[in-house]
Parts: C-alpha cells; structure tokens; sequence
C-alpha cells in the first residue's frame, strides 16, 4: 500500500500532487492520501507512521517496503519508491 501523508495548503504537496497523479495513470497504482494540516486523526497516523523520520509534509509511505520519501520528489523518484 503506497501512502501520501500532504498538508492542504503546503506549497510542496501542490507541487507534487500532479506527480502524484501522473503516477496513478501511467503505472495503475493507487496513492492513499491522507490530509493532516486539518484533520487530528490523519495526523496522528502521520506521527505513528512517520516516527521522527521526517516530521513534516509532504511524506510518501510504502506500507511493503517501508520505503519512504520525505519532502518534494521528482517523477523518477516517486515512481521508483512506488515500484519497489
């Protein structure tokens, strides 16, 4: 399971949101994404999740590798992480 842990209004989630999407359609996978600037409980599963890895947005999980990204990526990147 791949996850996307973003922030609404964070400048680098927007940036990365159309890598995002791109991702889904040219490969079929599917990204979970999880707003934590406005919601308790996603942002607790961030903190559960992350444990002090990254400590902000935007944050990419792979639940099977527990590969992860943290911050900005660039498509190859993010496409790489996704495939592991």
């Amino acid at each position: 399971m791949l996850l996307e842990f973003y922030g609404q209004d964070c400048h680098y989630c927007l940036e990365m949101e159309p890598l995002v999407e791109k991702l889904e359609k040219e490969t079929g996978v599917k990204v979970e994404k999880y707003e934590t600037w406005h919601n308790e409980e996603n942002a607790r599963k961030l903190e559960e999740i992350d444990r002090d890895r990254c400590g902000g947005v935007p944050f990419f999980y792979n639940t099977e590798t527990e590969e992860f990204i943290c911050g900005g990526a660039d498509y190859e990147e993010l496409k790489a992480w996704a495939k592991k």
